[in-house]
């Protein structure tokens, strides 16, 4: 069974795994917000095992609300009831020392099918949540409410963006792996892969949030970014490391 997003790999950073994907999805709407964050507060909040990937020496948090479509594990069907739906995830950039990837703090949805399937598969910390995305006037409205934490902006993507290998669009943007870590404090890593992103810039007509709340920020948001649609297969989780 082929994917569409295995018509273009020469672009990885390392060539891709030698396992089947097993998981399908398209990823729409995406917006891309990064904030500089102190770097001692954000190695305290990464497990042991792996390291901060900073960009410029700095580290940086990120706000990723965008759409799932049709997820589904390979060779099943993907009803939209169940495989798709609005998400928002808080995420910082780490490495294992030879694949820099993607480190979550929180993955918001409101699909409590999904929730279990990504916490127990995937060692993720998502949620089930109030969230929601819609087209609006000024662009696309986005909301969040999960107890008192809450997100809700709109936002309207703007000019095309190149990516340059190099930039600062290229590095957030251009991850090909996912690490996480179970309950026993055991580290994984889950390779992905896409074609290259299609990024625009993106304009923020409205935002207000407390998701950043306990972090030490410095400075405003940073080279907000929009992307439309990209195919995306994951691979198996691997276990890396067992305290």
């Amino acid at each position: 069974m082929t994917h569409p997003s295995l018509d273009s790999i020469d672009h990885r950073p390392w060539p891709l795994s030698h396992q089947p994907w097993v998981v399908q999805q398209r990823w729409d709407d995406l917006l891309f917000l990064h904030w500089e964050v102190s770097q001692t507060q954000m190695r305290q909040r990464i497990p042991k095992g792996l390291e901060l990937d900073l960009y410029d020496g700095k580290a940086w948090i990120g706000i990723v609300p965008f759409e799932i479509k049709r997820i589904t594990r390979r060779g099943l069907p993907a009803p939209s009831w169940l495989c798709s739906f609005p998400e928002i995830n808080v995420r910082t950039y780490v490495t294992d020392g030879s694949k820099p990837g993607v480190w979550f703090f929180s993955l918001d949805i409101p699909n409590p099918v999904a929730v279990w399937a990504a916490r127990t598969f995937y060692h993720l910390p998502y949620y089930r949540s109030h969230v929601k995305l819609s087209p609006s006037e000024r662009g696309i409205h986005f909301e969040l409410q999960r107890g008192n934490r809450y997100w809700t902006g709109e936002y309207q993507a703007g000019p095309a963006v190149q990516a340059l290998p190099g930039s600062f669009e290229h590095w957030a943007t251009e991850r090909y792996c996912l690490y996480s870590q179970d309950l026993w404090g055991g580290l994984h890593r889950a390779e992905i892969h896409h074609k290259p992103w299609p990024l625009q810039s993106a304009e923020i007509r409205s935002m207000d949030h407390n998701l950043l709340a306990s972090w030490d920020i410095q400075g405003k948001c940073q080279r907000p970014l929009f992307s439309k649609s990209i195919e995306v297969v994951v691979y198996p989780m691997e276990s890396l490391h067992h305290p």
